[in-house]
């Protein structure tokens, strides 16, 4: 097992860059995910381990026998090894840099055949993304989709915030054209949440192969998705504003379309 504790560890800066930055990560094809309920998660889900670092002090060595890995991929660091890479105000003291999966539209695969998927187009904010991908795993959803991402699915906020859903839900990216080709070529109806020329998100069937799609809170959805849906659903209002944040949102339309398939 090796020993770590420097700051100026190669591998050490490593693994700060690749929380910094998105480039790193996708130039390495790995990304770092801190907490043991997310690491347990990520290698539920078929993720591969590169190295486990543990701080001693608050993750005990002998705890790692909990966790499938090889003593060759276990690393003890220093207090000021931990000091410098966690990122969690509250953390346990044990962090993994794990390898990235791809996420594309060709791999996808639904738990079902008649899926339910949640879509997002352009979603900026790692918090809200990490908000709807925790909806996502608490419906059961075939697969969350993110049309036009605006950063990449392995940052740490994202990780943080979507408590380890990122890993346990069937993900896939790629431009709002190619979406909406996918959802086309397998039949799937579309369900976009706009205002304009819009139905009550209840007046709607989505006991078949269905999309809801949401976009943001700002701009809303593009044209594009306009034209391509079943139907233009909204949640009705009764205060003075006219929107909601998207991950509520997306709650409440999901839930809708489970709600009716569990009939």
């Amino acid at each position: 097992m090796k020993e770590i504790t420097s700051v100026q560890n190669d591998f050490i800066k490593h693994i700060v860059t690749l929380k910094e930055k998105s480039r790193t990560r996708k130039k390495s094809g790995e990304f770092v995910v801190e907490g043991l309920r997310e690491l347990n998660i990520a290698l539920a889900s078929g993720y591969e381990i590169v190295s486990v670092l543990f701080y001693e002090d608050l993750f005990p060595f002998s705890e790692l026998k909990h966790i499938n890995v090889e003593d060759y991929k276990c690393i003890e660091i220093s207090k000021d090894v931990h000091a410098r890479i966690a990122y969690r105000d509250t953390t346990e003291g044990i962090l993994a840099v794990l390898k990235t999966k791809t996420h594309t539209l060709s791999q996808l695969e639904f738990k079902t055949k008649n899926p339910l998927i949640l879509i997002a187009e352009a979603p900026e904010k790692p918090g809200n993304i990490g908000a709807l991908l925790r909806t996502a795993d608490a419906a059961n959803v075939d697969a969350v989709i993110i049309a036009n991402p605006k950063t990449d699915l392995y940052n740490p906020n994202i990780v943080r915030s979507s408590v380890g859903c990122v890993f346990s839900n069937a993900i896939a990216t790629g431009t709002t054209e190619d979406v909406i080709t996918f959802l086309k070529d397998n039949n799937i109806n579309i369900y976009s949440a706009i205002l304009q020329e819009s139905e009550t998100y209840t007046t709607q069937d989505y006991t078949k192969p269905s999309a809801i799609v949401v976009g943001t809170e700002a701009t809303g959805l593009s044209q594009k998705w306009r034209d391509a849906s079943k139907q233009n659903i909204s949640i009705p209002m009764a205060g003075k504003i006219d929107s909601m944040n998207v991950s509520v949102a997306a709650g409440i339309l999901i839930f809708e379309a489970v709600r009716q398939r569990d009939l």
